[in-house]
Parts: C-alpha cells; sequence; structure tokens
C-alpha cells in the first residue's frame, strides 16, 4: 500500500462535504403528503403507540438499527488524552465502518466529561434514542467501570471495542495459530507486554478459550506483574503472579505466545530467539509494532506472526469484529453483548480463515491464491462473508444464553437477508446453486490449465454443485494443484491428446464423422479435432460420457460455439440459437438477450429468442415480462431494425398470445413502468414490471450488459447459451471464479431440465 500522507488525511477528510458521514432520509418525502406524514399530524400516531408499548419504538423508529459510538477522547488511538471534540475524526470513522461492513447506523456522540459519573449519567440519559452503544477510546481503568455500569444499569447492548474488539480477533487468530503448529491452548505459555483495557481484556479471552491463568504474565511499562509490586490498580492485581521475573527479557524465556500491546520497538530479536519453538507474536502496538516484521521473520524461521497492519500478513483489525457483532446483536434485540457472544464471534472468525477465500478478497490484496496456514490465520477485512458467518453466530449465542428479545427461527433465511443487506445477495443465483446442488451432474472444464478455473473448481467440489473433470495437460495441472495448495487432488484430469485417452478420441472421431461425413469431414479431420480440448469435451457430453461442458475461458467464442452446434444441433424446430446474460440488479433479476449470436437479427430471429427467453425464466420459476427494443417506440420511426423488432412482435402477438411481450420501445419506456402507462396505456405489458430485454442487434445487447455491469453496478452471469442440442456453455473471457462458479451451476441446471427432456436436440 501506498504511504498515506499528512496532506492526503487532510484533503480526505477536508474536501467536498467535511467529515465522513452524513444522515439519509429512508422515507419519500417529495410531497406535501410524505412531509405530513413524516412530522406533523402524522408522527403523532407512533409516538402515542410508543407510549402505550415502548417497544413499538423498535417498529416505528431507526432506534433498532442505530448504534451511538460515544468517548470522551482520552485514549485516541496511539496519540493518548486528546479531547472529545479532537477525537471526533476517529468516532466518525467508526460511523462509517459501522455503515459499509454490517449496515448499522451511527451518530457519534462525544462527552466533554473525564469523571465517570458525569459519564455514564449522559450515556444513560440519551440511550433512548439508541439501540446500541459502542465505547471508543476511553482510557483505563475508567473504562473498565464505565462500561461495567453501563451493561448493568441500561437494557440495549454496551461494548467497549478498544477492550474487546482486538481480544475477539486475536483469539481467533491465536486458536488457529495453535492449530497450525499443534499446540494445546492449555499448556501454552503467554506472555502479554501492555496492561492496558486491550491487554486485560485479551488475557481474559484467552483465558476463557483455555490459556491457564498461571501460564499467563503481563507486564507494564514498570516490568512483570509479580508479587513484588505494591503499586498496581485493582485490574492489574487479578494479573499478580508469583515468579521471579521482572523484565520482559527474563519473562519471555521459553514462551510460546508473546502478545503485545505495548510500545514499539520493545521486543529484540535476541528475545525471540529464547522463545519456544514456532512461536506465536502479535505485536499490536500502532503504527510501529514491538518488533519490524522484517527483523522478526529474520530472528525465527518457524514464526507466526501478526500485527495491527494491512501492509503485513495477518493484520489483527477490530473491523472483524464489532460491526458483525453489533449486527447480531441488534438483529435479534439483544440487552447485552456477554462473553457467550464474544466468544461465538472469536469461533466464528477462527472458522472462516479455514475456508476457501474469495477471488474479490484475494484481487483486494493483490495475492492469487490466499489459503490457511502461517501468513493467513485470520479472516481479511474486506472478506465479505464476514458479517453471514459472524453475525449469526453472535445472534445464536444470545438467544442460546437467554439475552435476544426477537428469535431467528429459520437460519439461512437470516444469512440470506444479510447478504441482501449489504448488497451481496443474489436470489436467482442461490436457488440455482441449491439446485445444482441436489443433483450434481458431471461436468467437463476444457481449459483446465488456468488458475482461475482450478479455484473455481475448488469451490464447484467444496459446494457440491457438480463431479468435474478437468481437460488439459496432466503433469501442469497436477503442478498449479499443488503449487497454489488446492484442495483438488481426487477430481479426475484427461489429456486429450494422452494415450489414455486413445480410445476416446478414436471413439468421439467415428462420431463426428458419422455425423459430419456428408459435409465435407472426413475421419482424418474428424480424429484431427479430438485433440483440441474444447471440441474433445464437446463430443464426452454427445456421447454421453458427462453431462455437460463449460469453456471459453482463454478461447474466442466462436472457438467454442461452432464445434458445439456442429457436434450437437440445436434444440428446437426453427435450429435458433442465442445468448443470455443475467444482470442481478438491486430491484431484481433481468435477463438480456441476444448478447451473443445473432449479430443483425432477422425477424425470426427475434421471434426464436424471445421464446427461448420466455422457457429459459420460466425455468426459474420466474414469469416472463419482455420488452423488445429499438430506438423507436411502436412504429414512431421507421428504420430496419425498428421494422423488424415491430413484425416480430406482431408474430408473437398473433401466434402466442398468452405471452406477455410488446414494443417496439425504447429503452426508458421498457424499465418504467408509469412513464410507459401514461403514454402508452395500451400496451400489452400494462404496468408490470419487465425482466426480459429482447435486442435489436447483437452490438447494442452487448454494450447494453457490460454497460449495465460496469455502471450500474450489477452482477452479471452468463453469457447462457439457449438453444443449443446438448448443455454446452461458455464463460466470458478472462471471466472471474464466482462468475465460473455461477456458470458451472448454470450448465448443471440446464443438464438437469435436459435430462427430463430426452430427445429434444436435433
Amino acid at each position: 500500500m501506498a504511504k498515506i500522507t499528512r496532506d492526503d488525511a487532510l484533503n480526505y477528510h477536508s474536501c467536498g462535504r467535511p467529515g465522513k458521514i452524513e444522515v439519509i432520509p429512508t422515507k419519500p418525502h417529495s410531497t406535501q403528503r410524505d412531509l405530513s406524514l413524516a412530522y406533523t399530524p402524522g408522527v403523532a400516531e407512533p409516538c402515542l403507540l410508543i407510549k402505550e408499548n415502548r417497544e413499538d419504538a423498535y417498529k416505528y423508529t431507526a432506534k433498532g438499527n442505530l448504534v451511538a459510538v460515544m468517548s470522551n477522547g482520552t485514549a485516541v488511538l496511539g496519540l493518548g488524552n486528546l479531547g472529545a471534540l479532537e477525537g471526533k475524526p476517529v468516532m466518525e470513522g467508526k460511523g462509517l465502518l459501522f455503515k459499509i461492513f454490517a449496515d448499522v447506523d451511527v451518530f457519534d456522540i462525544e462527552i466533554d466529561r473525564t469523571d465517570i459519573d458525569e459519564f455514564v449519567e449522559v450515556a444513560k440519559a440519551i440511550a433512548p434514542t439508541f439501540g446500541g452503544i459502542n465505547l471508543e477510546d476511553i482510557k483505563a481503568p475508567e473504562c473498565f467501570d464505565i462500561e461495567e455500569r453501563l451493561k448493568n444499569e441500561l437494557d440495549i447492548p454496551v461494548f467497549h471495542d478498544d477492550q474487546h474488539g482486538t481480544a475477539i480477533i486475536s483469539g481467533a487468530g491465536l486458536l488457529n495459530a495453535l492449530e497450525l503448529i499443534g499446540k494445546k491452548i492449555g499448556e501454552v505459555k503467554v506472555v502479554v507486554n501492555g496492561a492496558g483495557a486491550s491487554a486485560i481484556s485479551c488475557s481474559r479471552l484467552y483465558m476463557a478459550l483455555g490459556v491457564k491463568q498461571e501460564n499467563l504474565l503481563m507486564l507494564d511499562s514498570k516490568g512483570v506483574l509479580n508479587r513484588k509490586r505494591k503499586d498496581l490498580n485493582k485490574y492489574k492485581q487479578q494479573f499478580v503472579r508469583d515468579v521471579e521475573a521482572d523484565t520482559l527479557e527474563e519473562a519471555i524465556e521459553g514462551a510460546d505466545v508473546f502478545l503485545g500491546l505495548s510500545v514499539a520497538d520493545v521486543l529484540k530479536a535476541s528475545m525471540l530467539k529464547k522463545m519456544n519453538r514456532d512461536p506465536i507474536v502479535f505485536a499490536m502496538a500502532n503504527p510501529n509494532p514491538e518488533i519490524a516484521y522484517e527483523e522478526a521473520i529474520s530472528a525465527r524461521k518457524d514464526l507466526i506472526f501478526a500485527t495491527g497492519r494491512s501492509d503485513y500478513p495477518n493484520q489483527i483489525n477490530n473491523v472483524l469484529g464489532f460491526p458483525f457483532i453489533f449486527r447480531g446483536a441488534l438483529d435479534v434485540r439483544a440487552t447485552c453483548i456477554n462473553e457467550e457472544m464474544k466468544i461465538a464471534a472469536c469461533y466464528a472468525l477462527s472458522e472462516l480463515a479455514k475456508e476457501d477465500v474469495p477471488e474479490v478478497v484475494n484481487k483486494a490484496y493483490k495475492t492469487q491464491n490466499l489459503f490457511f496456514g502461517r501468513d493467513y490465520i485470520i479472516p481479511k477485512p474486506l472478506d465479505p462473508r464476514l458479517i453471514y458467518h459472524v453475525a449469526p453466530a453472535v445472534a445464536r449465542a444470545a438467544m442460546d444464553t437467554g439475552v435476544a428479545r426477537i428469535p431467528i427461527k429459520d437460519w439461512e433465511a437470516y444469512k440470506e437477508q444479510l447478504k441482501e443487506r449489504m448488497g451481496l445477495g443474489n436470489r436467482l443465483i442461490n436457488e440455482v446453486r441449491m439446485k445444482a446442488q441436489q443433483e450434481p451432474m458431471k461436468l467437463v472444464f476444457g481449459e483446465a490449465g488456468n488458475f482461475k478455473v482450478l479455484k473455481a473448481v475448488q469451490t464447484i467440489v467444496h459446494e457440491g454443485i457438480a463431479k468435474p473433470v478437468l481437460l488439459g495437460g496432466k503433469e501442469k495441472i497436477r503442478k498449479m494443484i499443488g503449487e497454489y495448495h488446492l484442495d483438488i487432488n481426487d477430481v479426475p484430469i484427461i489429456d486429450p491428446r494422452g494415450r489414455e485417452a486413445q480410445e476416446m478420441r478414436e471413439r468421439y472421431a467415428e462420431k463426428l464423422f458419422e455425423k459430419r461425413q456428408r459435409k465435407g469431414m472426413t475421419y482424418e479431420d474428424a480424429l484431427e479435432q479430438m485433440n483440441l480440448q474444447n471440441n474433445f469435451g464437446i463430443m464426452m457430453v454427445e456421447a454421453g460420457d458427462a453431462d455437460a461442458f463449460l469453456s471459453g475461458f482463454s478461447s474466442k467464442y466462436a472457438d467454442v460455439i461452432r464445434p458445439a452446434i456442429q457436434i450437437t444441433g440445436t434444440n428446437n424446430p426453427d435450429r435458433q440459437i442465442a445468448g443470455m446474460y443475467i444482470v442481478q440488479t438491486k430491484s431484481g433479476p433481468y435477463f438480456f438477450a441476444d448478447t451473443t449470436v445473432n449479430k443483425i437479427p432477422s425477424v425470426q430471429n427475434i421471434v426464436g429468442t424471445t421464446l427461448l427467453v420466455r422457457e429459459a425464466i420460466e425455468h426459474f420459476n420466474l414469469e416472463p415480462v419482455i420488452a423488445i427494443v429499438s430506438y423507436s417506440n411502436f412504429g414512431a420511426i421507421k428504420g430496419s431494425s425498428a421494422i423488424r423488432a415491430h413484425e416480430a412482435v406482431s408474430i408473437l402477438h398473433h401466434e402466442y398470445p398468452d405471452l406477455i411481450v410488446d414494443g417496439e420501445m425504447q429503452m426508458n419506456f421498457a424499465l418504467n413502468p408509469e412513464l410507459r402507462m401514461k403514454k402508452y396505456p395500451f400496451t400489452k405489458l400494462g404496468n408490470r414490471r419487465v425482466n426480459a430485454i429482447i435486442f435489436p442487434n447483437l452490438s447494442s445487447g452487448n454494450i447494453a450488459y457490460k454497460m449495465m455491469q460496469e455502471i450500474g453496478e450489477a452482477t452479471v452471469t452468463g453469457p447462457i447459451l439457449l438453444g443449443i442440442g446438448k448443455p454446452i456453455h461458455i464463460l466470458q473471457m478472462e471471466s472471474d471464479v464466482r462468475e465460473i462458479v455461477d456458470m458451472a451451476a448454470f450448465a448443471v441446471v440446464d443438464a438437469q431440465y435436459k435430462k427430463q427432456q430426452p430427445g429434444k436436440g436435433n
């Protein structure tokens, strides 16, 4: 990451609208009626109901999703006692993180009071506004008393992130680090350098996870907390040990774990060398750790090292915890955040680090394949899966311990709600994946010698979407599997050119020669074609040796579709084929066609494409509502493409009267029912939401879906090949892993359908 300068930081906060957060209305407010509902007189009705039942505040106000980030600025980051106003940029930043990571709304509250009683009274007085309170940047030991009193006196979650956030995240890292090196948590010796809020909370959580109290030594700025010390407050006294060690150098002898929450450069390489085998070092001083990363790994090659920094492996970052802990607590309307909920978050993070890492995370951190190991013991902060792994774990723990006021009954539905809340959900794709998992089919990958394809295959295997077969050079593929630590060693590999495939090549050549002998193909030509991976894979499906085929990652579209048509034919009397993209938006899916096959479609091509799209949409249990678009509205402008669209609509209305389709029309009228009904009330579409768009030519369709993908921030899946005789599907060149997995699911579902509809191909 490029170095951030002072000017960079100041410009970021001051340019445009000052600060980092704003309040945005969530209800209509453009008419007099809207304003009357929002304020007087309409607002009186919910006020009266809340008067009768205070719980109704969660129903009629934003309380249930609103957290107060409260601070008095006495311990701002590593800057010390700056003051309440001076700490406001940090509190705004916390609000930003809550919103972008877990869709939790925040008001930052800076309290200009250092007295514990005064702070608590202010917090209690404003608590009715909020669903939870996140305490921040309050110095020890006052922070312990403030949190404890608010937890006891309020019935909403109160959480001091400086204490518990680092504890939860580093605890997950500790569990995984110990698993990697084969040590038991009840046997390790832990040295904690630092005795502030974070250090004490981390130590308490580590002991809850299994570290024995007698095996944990804590140090403050004056040395080891031992029986010789007479200057310790009640919080430090909990960690006093009967040992002779006074200094860090003495304490660290034979230690398994070092946790630093202190100052830079206090841990020397010579000290590190005194630690036990496979030492675990969490050097958390900010911005510079207790020992520099480069110095540490030079001193111990068997080291597992973590810091709070993003430019080194294993970043212990509180953003992995607090947004999702509050999300889970708010969603069950918990009365508090208890120890069980914190431990549940810790274990959820630990388990997530062991799962396959999505490509979006690899891209964000400029690496090819993160995998569970010494340099990856904790998930990355930008991992989109955090919300639907951590929040449900916290919510479940709240329910199990009796602090939840509203239960969650359907956990899978809750996870989907969390995905949709963050714009991660794609209900249609999820349904396709689930359908594929019900009956996984044998799916051949035509270009398996590519890392992204292999990474996708790993996900496909782990999720049970398909039974993959890899085509390509065996030695190259196995080398890549080993090099990238992929767990797909049992997936079969076929080299179409290899000796082991000779019988299949000859058999497929005979079959292809039989199909194409009166179209200029000789047996020798057919045999030569079987050396090509795409042709070989398509023939596997045609011969019944596989159920579906997927290729195109590094091939030209035509190089896949041409042999597919020649070998498998089409599945409709008109020999019509088309390409369709699924464009997933916040308002639901749209189906775009033809986007890949017919450059300048004839009237019959448009009719055929429309019918193929209708059939495809119905497979997804959706009602097709189809607009055929052009630059003209219902014959207003004469032109070749507009006329073809107009004539196609006439045929469809006459021959398929039950089909909801109309056009030709401009795109804005297709997508805006209100505008459409105002100008063209006669349209067969009525005021329905259009979900399928048929384009007048390939270029307009291709441009439209790519614009939606890049500018409209839509998720695009495809192209789905329609009308082909067998389940043959083509990837976009250089598809990402998610796109390959999604297309694999579509290919499997297509194979399931065609299995139920034998004899449609011709």
